[in-house]
């Protein structure tokens, strides 16, 4: 019996540029099945906001094709009784799917023929264009959302880290058949990626030259240089708002750099831990907020760190002089030595979960 056992290697020739990474555990009755790609809303082409998140829809609702059943992806699986989904973040795109270990290997099939071949034709470019419109006019009714899309676009503007990663309605509404099949052939297949899989055994599918695979890769991402970052938005106004969301944003070294590690530490510092400086002094001493989170990602040319309250309007200039003055705290004379360790032991256990618990794709981008 094999448990646990965590292996890295290439699928065969044809699908060089995506390795392979297995944990087997017979004792698993279930297989989970990860792609992640490095294509996200950054890499839109200019004026055409939102077609990765647009591929992303295609991918997970366009029939399989004459290969495989009629039926989308996801309906594929979840008729198998599995679980399905897909998400687009700025730099990275994930799909996965859960199911029976008996189901594994044919959805492992179709999963790499949903996403090597989606149908792009125009019924059903109308189609998802008109369900992912829907999905921006219901983002953009949720102040949480908008407010963390427009700390992004302060904190980077006129940079593609900047940009929405649901996409602009009406750079949406201008794209066309051609100009998705060829950011679909000449990036989305070709970016580089990674396929994980966690199960009683790896499905052939993956590791034989059903997989196709483009042997070559795209050319590496561009980094784009960073203006100065704006001065933000003002406070809202208690005469026409009960209740606001406040994002405090701020960048961060870029992904891979050194001294990433000491935002994600910050996170904790200023999380919703009841053992956090935030969370002790905006609800427990002052009773302002019940409903805060700080997080902090690497990207290509930086890193943002953000921090995400909610609290009555009447309040927004109390919230923000608190955090301020913790952040000031912190930045003079750092935390205190048994709030360091808490927040410090709070960022290892996050990975020790993330490894043994979560999925792999559940972390957010």
């Amino acid at each position: 019996m094999t448990v646990s056992q965590l292996t890295t290697r290439t699928a065969g020739p044809a699908v060089a540029s995506v390795p392979l990474l297995t944990v087997v555990d017979e004792r698993l009755k279930t297989t989970s099945i990860c792609l992640a790609l490095a294509h996200g809303s950054r890499d839109d082409p200019e004026g055409r906001g939102g077609i990765a998140h647009l591929l992303e829809h295609l991918v997970m609702s366009c029939p399989l094709g004459d290969e495989g059943p009629p039926v989308s992806f996801s309906e594929y699986v979840e008729r198998r009784g599995g679980q399905a989904n897909a998400q687009t973040g700025l730099e990275v795109m994930l799909y996965y799917a859960q199911v029976h270990a008996d189901d594994a290997q044919d959805v492992a099939a179709a999963l790499l023929r949903a996403v090597r071949e989606p149908e792009l034709g125009q019924n059903t470019l109308d189609r998802e264009r008109a369900v992912v419109l829907q999905e921006l006019v219901t983002a953009a009714a949720d102040p949480s959302d908008a407010v963390q899309d427009a700390v992004l676009a302060q904190l980077f503007p006129g940079h593609p880290l900047g940009r929405p990663v649901g996409g602009d309605p009406g750079q949406l509404d201008a794209v066309t058949t051609r100009e998705l099949a060829a950011v679909h052939r000449d990036r989305f297949v070709r970016a580089p990626g990674v396929l994980v899989v966690v199960g009683p055994c790896v499905p052939p599918a993956l590791t034989g030259p059903t997989a196709l695979w483009p042997e070559q890769p795209a050319a590496p991402a561009p980094h784009v240089p960073l203006g100065p970052a704006g001065a933000g938005d003002p406070l809202p106004d208690p005469g026409t708002a009960d209740f606001a969301w406040l994002c405090f944003g701020a960048r961060s070294p870029r992904a891979a750099a050194a001294g990433r590690a000491a935002f994600t530490v910050l996170a904790h510092l200023l999380g919703s831990s009841p053992s956090s400086l935030l969370y002790r002094a905006l609800r427990s001493e002052h009773g302002l907020s019940y409903s805060f989170h700080a997080w902090d990602r690497g990207y290509r040319e930086s890193g943002a760190w953000r921090l995400l309250i909610g609290a009555e309007a009447s309040a927004a200039d109390r919230v923000r002089a608190l955090v301020h003055e913790l952040l000031a705290g912190v930045a003079a004379r750092g935390p205190l030595a048994d709030d360091f360790r808490s927040a410090l032991r709070q960022a290892e256990m996050s990975l020790a979960w993330s490894w043994s618990r979560r999925p792999p794709w559940s972390t957010p981008s």
